[in-house]
């Protein structure tokens, strides 16, 4: 989350006050510096280091973009492994791409690390986490690109927590904020690699966009009702575009904008796949959200929307009580059968 300031300008819209709002300073070549370093969790991929109930480890996933992926594992599915009187268990998978405006933070940022390690907990998946390429200095597609050579990587890895624990038959491709729109966008790929049955044996059965990041060039009522939200005022909303977009683009590209070009819908609702959409009334985005939630539904997809009053952008980052909850829904959304017994 960026570092808040107590006292917000009525009209805060100055590009230079908007990136000291979000801790970054804009250099001469047209990177940024990241003033403010979040603070990150190591992985637990030792099952004899620790009693946490969740394992977690780092690997590679291209050298040469530096991007990488973090894998999230029950304990007791290796405790159970172990028994030559228990058969393994497989799991559903969930491809997560973290938030942060594609700018900042990564999959070991405390708030995104945290979050994943509840889920598995309370929703009993695996997860892999992709630490992607950020904006600035690589602007969209490359996010996009980053998630869907994670999903290549998954097919034919041979890890031995995906190979012996993961159902591979299962996958759900989820991201928060920035996440959510990378979530997304990576889904119409898929589907589009999954129609020439590219991704096998990798088989995608939804979608779970978490607060998705979404624009526009025409203001919403949302975003006009809450321009000085403390979590992304307008400003920062416009700023986060702004270094993310291809050079030129407004915020009515198809990237911030699904609702000007969603063609590629039409194959997710050949396939059959399920999208959960969730936000909330005090999250500026929620009018977007909304939108592309409609939007979807009208293509013929299978759509499960929950929006909630009160809360804020990403409100089950910042509330324990506000995750729980959110973990309840999600867990229907993947175990649709066990949770009606």
């Amino acid at each position: 989350m960026p570092n808040h300031p107590s006292n917000l300008s009525s009209d805060p819209t100055s590009a230079g006050q908007a990136f000291d709002y979000v801790s970054i300073i804009r250099n001469p070549d047209g990177t940024i510096t990241r003033v403010q370093q979040f603070p990150i969790i190591p992985a637990t991929p030792d099952p004899n280091s620790s009693t946490c109930p969740v394992l977690s480890k780092d690997v590679s996933l291209n050298p040469h973009h530096n991007t990488w992926v973090r894998l999230f594992l029950p304990r007791e599915a290796l405790d159970h492994s172990s028994s030559s009187s228990s058969s393994t268990t497989k799991l559903p998978l969930v491809v997560y791409f973290h938030g942060g405006g594609f700018t900042t933070c990564s999959a070991s940022t405390n708030a995104f690390h945290n979050f994943c390690v509840d889920m598995v907990i309370e929703t009993g998946v695996v997860i892999v986490s992709v630490d992607y390429r950020l904006a600035p200095e690589h602007r969209l597609p490359a996010a996009y690109d980053d998630a869907m050579e994670a999903l290549h990587w998954i097919k034919t890895s041979d890890d031995e927590w995906l190979r012996e624990f993961t159902d591979f038959s299962s996958c759900f491709l989820m991201g928060v904020s920035a996440g959510g729109n990378i979530a997304y966008h990576a889904a119409l790929r898929a589907a589009a690699a999954a129609a020439s049955a590219d991704l096998e044996p990798l088989k995608i059965k939804g979608l779970i966009l978490h607060h998705p990041y979404f624009g526009g060039s025409q203001r919403t009522k949302s975003e006009m009702r809450l321009v000085n939200d403390r979590i992304i005022p307008l400003f920062m909303n416009d700023l986060m575009w702004e270094c993310s977009l291809p050079i030129g683009a407004d915020r009515d590209h198809k990237y911030s904008n699904p609702t000007v070009s969603n063609e590629s819908v039409e194959r997710v609702r050949l396939l059959g796949w399920k999208v959960m959409v969730t936000g909330c009334e005090g999250d500026p985005l929620i009018d977007r959200q909304m939108e592309v939630a409609k939007m979807l539904k009208e293509k013929g997809v299978q759509v499960m929307a929950q929006f909630n009053a009160g809360g804020c952008h990403t409100v089950e980052l910042l509330d324990p009580t506000k995750a729980k909850a959110y973990h309840v829904i999600l867990k229907q959304f993947v175990y649709p059968s066990v949770s009606r017994l």
